[in-house]
C-alpha cells in the first residue's frame, strides 16, 4: 500500500491533467479571439459594450452609396445621321447638372445653357453636318453625389447644300456706306435660323441689324453710316443650318474688313453738279450730266459696288434696246444692279457737263477715251474712291432708288429695317 498511492498517483494525476489542460487551452483560445475580434472592431467601444462600431459602419455606407442623380443624353451613344437642330438634349433625374461639355473631335466646343432648376441643358446653336460629337455630362444629387454619364454620336450628312455668297471680301478696306450683303445660293425658307448663325460685330461697337430682300438675299448695317476706322466682323455659322427641308449650309467662315476715311459725294441734278466731301470738308466740286428728261436719274443714297478703269455698256441688257453700246466706257462705278453708273464720258461735247442732262440715268463726269489721263473729273473721283463709298443724287425728276437695287439699303428707314 505504501507504494501503490505513489506509483499510481502519477498515472491518474497525468490523466487528470490533460483534460484539465485541454480546457485551458480551449479558453485561452477563446479569450485570444476575443481581444482580436475587439482590436478589428476598432477598439473605440465604450463600457456600454461598443455602441460606436456598429454606427460607424452605418456612416461608411452612406458616404460610400451610388448617387441617386440620373444623367440622360439624347441621342443615345452610337447614334449616326443625328439632326443638327433639336435632337441634342441633355436632362437629369433625382439631381441637377452642374457640367455639360459637347465638343467635336476637333475640340471646337458647342455653346450651351444649363436651365435655372439644373435640370437640363441645351445647345444655343446648331451643330455642324457630318461632325462626331463628344458628350460629357455630370449631375449631383440631394447629398452631393455626383453620376456622370459621355456619349458620342454623329450628324447626318446633307445631301443637298446651300452657301452664301458675300460681299465686302476678307481683309478689304471699304467706304462708309458699305453693307455686309449676302447672296444664298438657294431660297431660305427658315430665315430666322439662318440669321442666328451669322454674327456681325464691330469695334467699336455698334448695334447692327438684318434685313431680308426676298428670300435668298439677306444685308446687315448699322442704322448710321459707319465711322471712318471701324473694324467690322462677319462669323458665318451657316454649316448644318437647315435653311429649307432638306438642304444645309456647308459653310463656316470669318470675314473682316476696315471702314476706310469718310467720303460721301452729293449729286445736285439739277445744279448739275457733284460735291466731294471727305471727313466733314468738301474737297472738290464737279461738273455732271445726269439723266436726260426722258431718262432720268433716280433720288437717293447709292453706294458704290463695282469699279471697271474700262467696261462695255449695252443699253440692251437694262432695258434700252439698240439706244446704245459703247465697248470703252472709262472710269465706271457701278451704283444699282439696275446699271445706274457714276463714269467717265468721252463722246460728249465737254461743254455738256454742269449744264445739261443728256445721259441714259447715269451720273457722267468728263473724260479721255482710254482712261489713260488722270487728270480729267472723271480719273480724279475713280481715282479718290473706294468700294463702299456713298453717292447720293437729289433734285432729280425720278423716284428715289428701290433699297434692295444695289447696296442701298440707306433708303430704308430704320424702324422698317429693323422690323
Amino acid at each position: 500500500m505504501n507504494g501503490q498511492p505513489i506509483s499510481g498517483a502519477p498515472a491518474g494525476t497525468t490523466g487528470r491533467g490533460r483534460r484539465r489542460g485541454g480546457v485551458r487551452f480551449r479558453a485561452l483560445a477563446a479569450g485570444a479571439l476575443l481581444l482580436v475580434l475587439t482590436a478589428c472592431g476598432g477598439g473605440g467601444g465604450d463600457a456600454t459594450g461598443g455602441a460606436r462600431g456598429p454606427q460607424a459602419q452605418g456612416d461608411g455606407k452612406q458616404e460610400n452609396a451610388a448617387s441617386q442623380a440620373v444623367v440622360t443624353i439624347l441621342p443615345k451613344d452610337g447614334a449616326e445621321s443625328v439632326a443638327t437642330s433639336g435632337a441634342l438634349k441633355v436632362t437629369a433625374q433625382q439631381g441637377k447638372l452642374t457640367t455639360v461639355t459637347v465638343a467635336d473631335s476637333k475640340g471646337t466646343a458647342v455653346e450651351g445653357k444649363i436651365a435655372a432648376d439644373g435640370a437640363s441643358w441645351q445647345p444655343t446653336a446648331h451643330l455642324s453636318a457630318g461632325t462626331q460629337y463628344k458628350v460629357h455630362a455630370v449631375a449631383k444629387d440631394a447629398e452631393g453625389r455626383e453620376s456622370a454619364k459621355d456619349t458620342t454620336f454623329t450628324t447626318l450628312v446633307p445631301k443637298n447644300t446651300f452657301i452664301g455668297h458675300y460681299t465686302p471680301e476678307d481683309g478689304s478696306t471699304v467706304g462708309v456706306g458699305m453693307p455686309v450683303s449676302i447672296n444664298f445660293t438657294r431660297g431660305i425658307t427658315d430665315p430666322e435660323a439662318v440669321e442666328k448663325a451669322i454674327r456681325v460685330t464691330a469695334e467699336p461697337s455698334v448695334p447692327i441689324e438684318g434685313h431680308w430682300f426676298g428670300n435668298d438675299r439677306l444685308d446687315f448695317r448699322p442704322e448710321q453710316y459707319w465711322a471712318a476706322g471701324t473694324k467690322v466682323t462677319v462669323r458665318l455659322n451657316l454649316d448644318g443650318v437647315e435653311g429649307r427641308p432638306g438642304v444645309y449650309g456647308k459653310q463656316k467662315k470669318t470675314i473682316t474688313f476696315t471702314i476706310g476715311r469718310r467720303q460721301v459725294s452729293t449729286v445736285d441734278a439739277s445744279a448739275k453738279t457733284m460735291k466731294v466731301e471727305r471727313d466733314g470738308k468738301i474737297v472738290k466740286t464737279l461738273p455732271i450730266t445726269a439723266g436726260a428728261p426722258s431718262t432720268t436719274t433716280y433720288n437717293g443714297q447709292m453706294v458704290i459696288s463695282e469699279k471697271y478703269k474700262v467696261t462695255r455698256m449695252n443699253g440692251a441688257t437694262v432695258g434700252f434696246g439698240g439706244e446704245y453700246d459703247i465697248k470703252d466706257v472709262p472710269h465706271a462705278m457701278r451704283l444699282s444692279t439696275s446699271g445706274t453708273f457714276v463714269h467717265g464720258n468721252y463722246w460728249a461735247p465737254k461743254s455738256t457737263f454742269g449744264s445739261q442732262n443728256v445721259s441714259h440715268g447715269c451720273v457722267g463726269l468728263a473724260d479721255t477715251r482710254g482712261a489713260g489721263d488722270a487728270s480729267t473729273p472723271a480719273a480724279w473721283f475713280y481715282d479718290s474712291s473706294i468700294i463702299g463709298d456713298v453717292v447720293v443724287v437729289k433734285n432729280s425728276k425720278d423716284k428715289q432708288i428701290k433699297p434692295e437695287n444695289g447696296l442701298n439699303g440707306w433708303n430704308m428707314p430704320w424702324s422698317e429695317w429693323i422690323a
